[in-house]
C-alpha cells in the first residue's frame, strides 16, 4: 500500500505511546483534530510538533469551518458561520465577496501558524431553512450565492497557502434529519438536484477545488445507496460528469447514517469501492481499529497521495502569536468582529 488510507483521532491534549505506534501504520495517513484535543495555542502547537517528530508527512486536518463548527477557539479568531456572509451579501455584494475572502485567509492562516495542513471547509450545502445540521453553516439558499461566496472563501485560504474541502456532496440542505444520529432521506430526483444544489459542487470543481466530502444522505430516486457508498454519485456524477480529479474523503464512518452500509469493516469497503480516497472513523477507538484490521487484510486498495491537502511549508513559518500582530489580521479580524460575529451554538 503506497499511501496510508485512515485518518486517525487522538484520545486528548497529548500523544501517547499508543497513538505514536498507531501513526506508523502504513495504512494511516494522518490525523484529525477536536475539541477535545485542544486547551490553548501553545499545547496545540506542542501536540503538532509531537505529531511531526513521530510522523513527518502525517496529514494533520481539523473542522474550523466557523460558526458551531469550529475546534480551536480561545485564542483564535471565531470566525462567524457562513450564513453571514451571505445575509450581507444580499446587503453589499462587493463588501461580502471581500470580507469572505478575508475571512478564509484569516482562518487558514491562523491553523497554518501551528502546522496544521488542512481545514474541512467551505460547506456549500444550500442553507433551505429546514436542516438542523446544515443551517448557517451553509452561506445561502441560493446557489449561485453560494458558488460566489465559497469561491472567495477559497481564494482566502489558498491566499494562506491553504487547500480546500467542499462538502458535502451533493447537498445535504434539503432534509432536515442530522446524519450523525440519524438516517436522512432526500426524495427529490436527479434533475431537482442539478439543477440546484449540484451548482456550487460544479463551481468548486471549476476552481480546482483539492478535495470532496460526500453526504451521508440517501437520494433514492437517483441511487438507493447514501451518496458517501455510492458509485452513482461519486463516479459518474463527480468524477465523470463534473470532472473533479481530486481527493474524495469520507464523512465519518462513525455517523448513525454511516450504519447502513453494515459494521466498520463493510463501511470501510463500501466507502472505497464506491470512490472514496480517505476514510475518516471519528470519535470510536474500536470502530477505528476495527477498520485498520479490515486494512491490514487487503490488497486491492490503495491510499491517494496527499501532496496536494498539505499545506505550503514555510522554512520560516509565522507564529500565531506573530500573525496576531500582523495589521491584516488586526483589520480582518476587527471587520468580522464588527459585522458579522456574534454567538453561537457549538456542534462537538
Amino acid at each position: 500500500m503506497d499511501h496510508g488510507i485512515l485518518m486517525l483521532d487522538l484520545e486528548g491534549e497529548r500523544l501517547t505511546a499508543d497513538e505514536q505506534t498507531l501513526l506508523l501504520h502504513p495504512c494511516v495517513a494522518g490525523v484529525i483534530l477536536f475539541t477535545r484535543n485542544y486547551s490553548n495555542p501553545q499545547q496545540l502547537t506542542e501536540l503538532v510538533e509531537a505529531i511531526r517528530n513521530c510522523c513527518p508527512e502525517a496529514l494533520i486536518v481539523a473542522d474550523q469551518e466557523g460558526g458551531r463548527v469550529q475546534r480551536f477557539r480561545d485564542g483564535f479568531t471565531l470566525i462567524p458561520p457562513m450564513g453571514r456572509f451571505g445575509q450581507l451579501y444580499h446587503q453589499d455584494e462587493t463588501e461580502a465577496l471581500n470580507l469572505c475572502s478575508e475571512a478564509g485567509w484569516l482562518m487558514a492562516s491562523e491553523l497554518i501558524a501551528c502546522d496544521i495542513d488542512l481545514s474541512l471547509a467551505p460547506v456549500v450545502d444550500l442553507d433551505r431553512g429546514n436542516s438542523r445540521v446544515i443551517g448557517d453553516r451553509g452561506f445561502d439558499i441560493d446557489p449561485g450565492v453560494v458558488a460566489i461566496l465559497a469561491g472567495a472563501f477559497v481564494n482566502g485560504m489558498r491566499e494562506a497557502g491553504m487547500a480546500a474541502c467542499a462538502k458535502h456532496f451533493p447537498g445535504h440542505g434539503w432534509v432536515d434529519a442530522d446524519s450523525h444520529v440519524e438516517i436522512p432521506t432526500d426524495l427529490r430526483d436527479f434533475a431537482n438536484i442539478m439543477m440546484s444544489d449540484l451548482k456550487p459542487f460544479r463551481e468548486m470543481v471549476s476552481l480546482g477545488v483539492e478535495a470532496v466530502m460526500p453526504a451521508h444522505v440517501s437520494y433514492p430516486a437517483c441511487d438507493p445507496k447514501p451518496a458517501g457508498f455510492s458509485k452513482f454519485w461519486l463516479q459518474q456524477v463527480l468524477r465523470e460528469q463534473i470532472g473533479f480529479k481530486g481527493i474524495i474523503c469520507s464523512d465519518d464512518l462513525s455517523m448513525t447514517a454511516a450504519g447502513l452500509a453494515g459494521d466498520y469493516a463493510g463501511r470501510a469497503k463500501a466507502a472505497l469501492d464506491a470512490g472514496c480516497n480517505l476514510l475518516f472513523a471519528c470519535n470510536n477507538r474500536n470502530g477505528w481499529l476495527q477498520i485498520l484490521e479490515w486494512l491490514e487484510e487487503q490488497s486491492g486498495y490503495v491510499g491517494a497521495a496527499t501532496d496536494s491537502l498539505r499545506h505550503r511549508h514555510q522554512t520560516d513559518r509565522t507564529s500565531l502569536s506573530q500573525l496576531q500582530q500582523h495589521p491584516r489580521w488586526l483589520a480582518c479580524r476587527n471587520e468580522l468582529e464588527r459585522k458579522l460575529n456574534g454567538a453561537d451554538t457549538v456542534i462537538k
